[in-house]
């Protein structure tokens, strides 16, 4: 069984940001037993394919999903556990897989003077289109893929500074002829269990195929380091200059939305986030916008096999996962937000 806290199977995705595309292939992105739709499997597929694809997979996939059911703890019975759902409903398992992802908890650091900032400041959580942006003066905050290509998006119509705190760092789309992913998948390093060696994983660099590079080039969007205090709707920069904004973007990513674990025992640090692995709880950290298929094999296999003969239908045969333990963020439940 699948519990769906939203109303649709696809979750989360149908509240990306419009544009959304991702900055990987249609090849890497497929769950199991379903090949991505399509003739071209080596193009970068847009937000609303991602959601037609995921809601045809839970139509297909041999297993319940009930949508708006949002669990709000999982405890520990017997040899089991017990999902407490919103509503007061409960319904028991032997085992939980907790994939709710990221999406629900967007991470909104404690920036200097955002406190005091008068103007509206929105996580890209929120933000949707640049249409309501047109011609206002906007920053962006973060430098990572969703920053840039944002910022980049608002720069057509706006006036846009993308606040970093150090220079945006990229790293070349295509590789002889091929996408990044490619040879990361045959060198075997998008499987090496790194994340076991890592207390946190490393930054990655924006993946650009020479359009985003150019842009901040050219100043559409111009770049600047982080704002140091606000004064009402005039953010401070460190040259001392005083710039009245209409609103701050904060792309500043996300964090486990995993409030639900509390109860059990072990299963979350200080910090909500689960620890390493040990005893019945396995750790997977969730794939994001990239390698969707390679996070969620595992979880599929394991259940297949204390389900004999459930599992997707028609699957494709596939060799043994090697998906590494930072790539999934688990412990028990199928619940996606």
């Amino acid at each position: 069984m699948v519990l769906e806290a939203s109303d649709h199977a696809a979750g989360s995705w149908p509240h990306y940001y419009d544009s959304l595309t991702l900055f990987s292939p249609a090849r890497y992105n497929a769950l199991p037993g379903m090949p991505s739709p399509g003739a071209d499997r080596d193009r970068y597929p847009h937000r609303d394919e991602v959601v037609t694809y995921l809601t045809a997979y839970a139509d297909r996939l041999d297993a319940e999903t009930r949508t708006g059911c949002r669990v709000t703890a999982v405890r520990r019975t017997g040899d089991g556990f017990t999902a407490e759902l919103e509503g007061g409903a409960r319904l028991s398992a032997r085992a939980v897989v907790a994939a709710s992802g990221t999406f629900g908890h967007p991470h909104r650091p404690a920036l200097p003077g955002l406190q005091e900032f008068t103007g509206q400041v929105l996580h890209a959580a929120e933000y949707r289109s640049p249409a309501r942006f047109s011609g206002r003066r906007v920053v962006v905050v973060g430098a990572g893929n969703s920053a840039v290509q944002i910022a980049a998006e608002l720069a057509e119509t706006a006036h846009v500074t993308l606040a970093t705190r150090g220079p945006v760092k990229f790293a070349a789309q295509r590789i002889l002829g091929r996408d990044l992913h490619f040879w990361t998948a045959r060198i075997g390093l998008d499987t090496a269990p790194l994340g076991r060696f890592l207390a946190r994983p490393p930054a990655q660099p924006v993946l650009d195929d020479g359009r985003y590079r150019a842009a901040l080039a050219t100043g559409r969007p111009g770049r600047r380091a982080l704002f140091t205090g606000a004064v009402g709707p005039k953010l401070l920069w460190p040259d001392g200059q005083r710039e009245e904004v209409y609103a701050i973007v904060l792309a500043t990513g996300y964090r486990p939305d995993l409030p639900y674990l509390a109860p059990l025992r072990g299963a979350l640090d200080d910090e909500g986030t689960p620890p390493a692995p040990r005893g019945d709880c396995h750790r997977c950290a969730g794939a994001g916008v990239r390698r969707a298929g390679m996070a969620a094999r595992p979880v599929v296999e394991l259940a297949a096999r204390r389900r004999p003969g459930r599992g997707p239908r028609r699957p494709a045969p596939r060799r043994p996962s090697r998906a590494p333990l930072t790539e999934l963020s688990a412990l028990v439940r199928c619940v996606s937000t």
